[in-house]
């Protein structure tokens, strides 16, 4: 079974929101460093390292 990976991090997410209850600005934080991280000179490293 193939499951896209925008839709398994939304619901590791959500189900980490839900169950740990992290205050929001951790979350706001998480989100612009991963989008941030996504677009910087390091990303094909973490390319080779997630597959």
């Amino acid at each position: 079974m193939n499951v896209p990976l925008w839709l398994a991090v939304a619901v590791v997410g959500l189900l980490g929101v839900k169950l740990i209850r992290p205050p929001w600005w951790l979350v706001a934080l998480l989100l612009l460093g991963g989008f941030l991280l996504a677009d910087s000179i390091l990303a094909p490293a973490i390319d080779t390292a997630i597959k």
